[in-house]
């Protein structure tokens, strides 16, 4: 990958390296757990960015990494489809996922979600993915590999509640991921 790909190249306009978010569900509970630093280029502007919200009345959790502006706009529009499809959930997360993708305007939007009710789990981008994961843990961001094995492990040798592995697993990722810090927000339900 070239530097200009990522950003860092001499005449690329700097990028934001935001955050990681992790969703873990376990025993009939789900927790999403964002961290929150927020960076430019090589430079933290702020250690407690809050990038994990409740939406749809409190029944839906969600946590976005990305350009802080673009996902606030998606988050809006997630819970305006919520809303006209009468708090349904999956289909409110199709419907943005497939406006995303193919609305000029949106499809410029530079963020990914994790998004969750009492039942479901998905990540949505502007390339069309709504995925749903097998074992229950879903991450995005710079840090999110590291959290996930965190949370993996931990849901396999642990008795510990969502709250908890997510709590840990973006602990352990702040000591390994530098665009991510121990300054955590979390949501559960």
């Amino acid at each position: 990958m070239s530097d200009d790909l990522i950003g860092t190249g001499s005449g690329s306009r700097p990028r934001f390296h935001h955050t990681t978010i992790l969703a873990v569900r376990r025993n009939n509970g789900v927790a999403i757990a964002g961290d929150g630093q927020v960076t430019l280029d090589k430079t933290v502007f702020k250690n407690g960015g809050r990038k994990v919200r409740r939406l749809g009345g409190g029944k839906v959790i969600a946590g976005f990494a990305g350009g802080a502006a673009d996902a606030m706009s998606l988050l809006d529009r997630f819970e305006q489809k919520l809303e006209h499809h009468g708090g349904q959930f999956e289909r409110a997360a199709v419907e943005l996922v497939r406006d995303w993708r193919t609305d000029r305007a949106l499809r410029r939007l530079e963020a990914m979600l994790v998004v969750a009710d009492a039942q479901k789990t998905f990540l949505l981008s502007g390339t069309g993915d709504l995925i749903e994961p097998d074992d229950g843990v879903l991450g995005i961001g710079s840090g999110s590999v590291a959290a996930i094995a965190a949370a993996r492990a931990l849901c396999a040798h642990s008795e510990m509640a969502a709250r908890e592995i997510a709590v840990e697993s973006l602990r352990i990722a702040a000591g390994l991921d530098i665009y991510t810090n121990a300054e955590l927000t979390v949501e559960e339900i």
